[in-house]
């Protein structure tokens, strides 16, 4: 990032310690400017949304009250001049994230789910501290205007990449600290939109776009690969869910992994267009869920759903409008950056190209298999034979984001692009995504080919996930949560000799050596030399001493 006379730069020192100026301020930029509305607009009719949804929760003012501390976060994020600013905002929607989670604490998938997230993003913001700690100590500053200005360490110029990387893993949920985003579908369906569309997996993203200029190659390397396989995997993940909003939450992990890869392969404007296309249609996806939800009298099984496109068509149409958007389907707002992001890959490492291939034709078999399951068929249990349309507060916010933006921005892109204040951030688009070349296009046509044929093929009979009838053993390496199973191992054995032996160590040396040896042992020597001269239970004695050291005390004082 470069900071032009155009940036509008504003910035307050609150105190020099040691010739370092610590302070806040503000830096509004074309990326800030595009997040600025992104997340406004669509946290706004997110909150719409809330007023119906939440409208018969006890507990609706702690949750308003947790949206909109998480907003406060997300915007300082936004502006931040310097580290330090954004670290505490940072934290702040780890703190906000965390209460939203547990909204529904009494549940106990709830309460582990928020706890594991706040534990998870506490590993990558170590990180993002001791990043923040060494730009201090070898750069003497914390703003990125003069960052952007200074060279990097000689000797070691990836660690600060490095480190300030671990804060992206952790909040964008990128590979291994992934885990926590799944399990935060137990937090209220208005929730996940805010987290996993425009906010808090966003914030590491844009954290990425804005200081990629100290990103080195090694680093940026391994966020190209990781990205990539996250996407492909995660894609594939996302087939073998019948939660509705865990299949979302596979989704969003697939498109934060692109997002990730385009900021390694030198593209973190692609990143930032995508992360706000993303934004539009995935906040409709997942208010669209929770509007099946409300509907079906809050059933999220998948296979327990059907025919709801007859019940609720507004619903219907929405999310099929942004489930054709996540596919990437020509002249739809997702289509612009996710195929230019696929050709960039394609024009910088054919393996980056091909796992990205593979996440698109994933995203078009897990979509089509969605919308199969919910909205065509036969009605699959009693709450969908029984579903009902959302009250106008909810069903609002999905005809404004998912036609309007989904649909209509899409197909207005070329014309408004150019001529907007966004023009700098969307620079490639004219090149790489309106004239795409043969390998993005064949991409982007076989996975619409394939999606055709996943919605006939999970059709061929009501209420049964047809990729677990014909290949269970594929369904369920893709259904095993493996990072989960292992970080239960690590804890549960690594973690727990690890806390054996330092058990032993406490005992021995703090409570046996420091404790009785040195803690008791000396007190009892100067007990039996001093203890028999100034002890000898006399009360008189105890007095007299008291007022002569407070006579002695007041004389110094007086005579100073």
């Amino acid at each position: 990032m470069t900071v032009t006379s155009a940036d509008t730069l504003w910035h307050v020192e609150l105190a020099k310690l040691g010739g370092i100026s610590l302070g806040f301020g503000y830096l509004i930029d074309a990326n800030a400017r595009l997040m600025l509305f992104v997340v406004s607009f669509v946290a706004a009719w997110i909150h719409l949304f809330s007023v119906g949804y939440m409208q018969d929760d006890d507990a609706r003012g702690r949750f308003f009250g947790g949206l909109s501390i998480f907003m406060f976060s997300i915007l300082g994020i936004v502006v931040a001049d310097n580290l330090l600013m954004t670290f505490v905002f940072w934290e702040l929607v780890g703190f906000s994230s965390y209460m939203l989670i547990a909204h529904y604490f009494d549940k106990d998938e709830a309460a582990e789910a928020s706890k594991k997230a706040f534990i998870v993003n506490r590993l990558g913001d170590l990180g993002f501290i001791l990043g923040i700690a060494f730009c201090l100590a070898h750069h003497g500053t914390l703003n990125f205007a003069e960052l952007g200005a200074l060279k990097p360490v000689a000797g070691w110029p990836w660690l600060l990449g490095a480190l300030l990387m671990c804060g992206f893993i952790g909040k964008s949920a990128q590979f291994p600290l992934h885990v926590w985003l799944t399990d935060a579908m137990a937090g209220p369906t208005p929730v996940s939109a805010l987290i996993h569309a425009a906010t808090m997996v966003a914030a590491g993203v844009y954290f990425m776009a804005r200081i990629s200029f100290l990103m080195t190659d090694e680093v940026l390397g391994f966020i190209a690969i990781s990205g990539a396989g996250m996407a492909a995997l995660a894609g594939l993940c996302a087939l073998a869910q019948t939660d509705i909003k865990k299949s979302l939450a596979y989704s969003t992990l697939a498109h934060l992994g692109i997002m990730g890869c385009a900021i390694g392969l030198h593209r973190p404007d692609l990143a930032v267009l995508h992360m706000a296309m993303h934004a539009f249609f995935k906040a409709t996806l997942f208010l669209g869920a929770g509007s099946v939800i409300h509907g079906c009298h809050h059933e999220q099984d998948m296979l327990k759903m059907g025919g709801l496109a007859r019940k609720m068509p507004v619903t219907a149409a929405t999310f099929i409008a942004a489930t054709l958007s996540n596919c990437a389907v020509p002249f739809l707002a997702g289509w612009y950056s996710k195929d230019a992001i696929i050709e960039a890959a394609h024009h910088h490492n054919l393996y980056l190209f091909a796992l990205l291939a593979l996440a698109a034709l994933a995203t078009c078999l897990y979509s089509a298999r969605m919308v199969r399951l919910v909205f065509f068929g036969p009605a699959n249990s009693a709450a969908a034979e029984h579903a009902h349309e959302s009250p106008w507060t909810m069903t609002t916010p999905l005809v404004v984001l998912g036609l309007v933006f989904s649909v209509a921005a899409g197909i207005a892109a070329p014309a408004l692009i150019p001529a907007s204040a966004l023009a700098r951030v969307a620079a490639p688009l004219h090149e790489m995504a309106f004239h795409a070349t043969a390998p993005a296009t064949l991409v982007g046509g076989l996975a619409l080919i394939l999606g055709a044929f996943a919605f006939r093929y999970y059709g061929r009979a009501a209420g049964v996930d047809s990729l677990r009838a014909d290949l269970p053993r594929v369904y369920g390496l893709l259904e095993f949560r493996w990072m989960d199973t292992f970080y239960g191992w690590v804890v549960a054995s690594v973690q727990r000799r690890v806390a054996e032996f330092i058990a032993f160590l406490d005992l021995l040396l703090i409570n046996g050596v420091a404790v009785r040896w040195l803690g008791a042992g000396i007190p009892a020597v100067i007990g039996y030399l001093a203890g028999r001269t100034l002890h000898r239970g006399q009360t008189r004695l105890y007095a007299l001493s008291l007022v002569a050291g407070t006579l002695l005390l007041a004389w110094y004082f007086l005579a100073r």
